[in-house]
C-alpha cells in the first residue's frame, strides 16, 4: 500500500508508460480495437480503449503529478511515442495538451516530428490544433515557420501547416491573410486530407467572419475542389452561397430537419 501523499506512479518514463498500459488495457476491448483500426485504417495496435477514458487516465496522470518538469515531459512523450500503440501514443499527446504551460518554441521542432510519425489524423489534428496550435499562438517567429511547413513533401506537414491556427481564427484571432496563402497553392492538390482541412478552416471562420471565407472562395471558385467549396461554404448565408453557384440552403439543414423529425416520430409511437 502506497504512503500517505506518496503518488502511486512514478515519474519515470518506464512507470509512465506502464501506468498507461495497465489503464488502456483493462478499458479496451477487442471489438472496439478491430473497429478503430479499421476506421483510422492505421498500423498501429490497439487496445481498443475509447477516448474518453485515453483523457481520463491522462487526467489522472497529470493530477498526481503537477509538478512535472518539461525536462521529465519530454521523456514520457517520447517513451510513448516508442511505441506502436494507438492508445499510449495517444496518451503521449493527451500529456502534451494537460502541461501545455510546460512547452516552449524550441519544442516545436520536436512536436513536429510527432507528427511526421503519425499518418493518421486522429494524432495529426490533435497535434496541430491544440498541441502545436497552443505553443504557436501569435508569436510572429513562429507563424513565420508555416510556409515552410506548408511546402512540406509529407501532407500531414503540410495539413498541419494549415490547422496551426484552426482556433485562434475560429475565436476571430490569428491571421487570416498568412492562411488564405498557405492554403491558395494546396488547392488543385488532389490529397483528401489537405482538401478537408483547407474547408474545415473556412467553415469555422466563417461562423464568426464569414466575408472572410466568402471572399476566399469567391477569388479561388475556379481552383477549388467540391470538397473544399461544400465544407468552407457550409454555414454561409444564402445570398453569398448562391454568389458561389451554390444551392442557397446547404444540405446539411434538410438532413437535420429529417434526422428530428424522424426522431420525434419514434418518441410519438406508442410504446416508444
Amino acid at each position: 500500500m502506497a504512503r500517505r501523499g506518496r503518488p502511486l506512479t512514478g515519474t519515470t518514463p518506464t512507470a509512465a508508460r506502464r501506468f498507461f498500459e495497465r489503464r488502456y488495457r483493462a478499458a479496451g476491448s477487442p471489438a472496439r480495437a478491430a473497429g478503430a483500426k479499421a476506421y483510422l485504417k492505421s498500423e498501429l495496435r490497439f487496445y481498443g480503449t475509447s477516448m474518453p477514458e485515453i483523457r481520463c487516465a491522462a487526467n489522472d496522470f497529470a493530477r498526481e503529478h503537477p509538478e512535472l518538469t518539461r525536462a521529465e515531459l519530454r521523456k514520457i512523450v517520447d517513451e510513448l511515442w516508442s511505441t506502436d500503440v494507438f492508445e499510449l501514443r495517444s496518451a503521449g499527446v493527451a500529456l502534451l495538451s494537460k502541461y501545455a504551460e510546460l512547452l516552449t518554441e524550441r519544442d516545436i521542432t520536436w512536436l513536429l516530428g510527432f507528427v511526421r510519425r503519425s499518418k493518421t489524423w486522429a494524432h495529426v489534428d490533435w497535434l496541430a490544433a491544440d498541441v502545436i496550435g497552443g505553443v504557436v499562438g501569435e508569436s510572429r517567429p513562429a507563424l513565420r515557420r508555416l510556409p515552410a511547413w506548408a511546402r512540406d513533401e509529407n501532407f500531414w506537414v503540410r495539413r498541419t501547416a494549415l490547422l496551426t491556427q484552426l482556433r485562434a481564427l475560429s475565436h476571430e484571432a490569428g491571421d487570416f491573410p498568412l492562411f488564405a496563402r498557405l492554403a491558395a497553392p494546396m488547392l488543385r492538390e488532389r490529397e483528401f486530407f489537405i482538401r478537408k482541412a483547407v474547408g474545415w478552416v473556412l467553415r469555422e471562420v466563417s461562423k464568426k467572419r464569414p466575408d472572410l471565407t466568402f471572399v476566399f472562395l469567391r477569388e479561388h471558385r475556379d481552383e477549388v475542389s467540391g470538397l473544399t467549396l461544400g465544407e468552407g461554404a457550409k454555414y454561409l448565408p444564402a445570398r453569398q452561397r448562391r454568389q458561389l453557384g451554390l444551392s442557397p440552403k446547404a444540405a446539411w439543414i434538410d438532413r437535420e430537419r429529417r434526422r428530428k423529425a424522424s426522431a420525434s416520430d419514434r418518441r410519438g409511437r406508442p410504446g416508444s
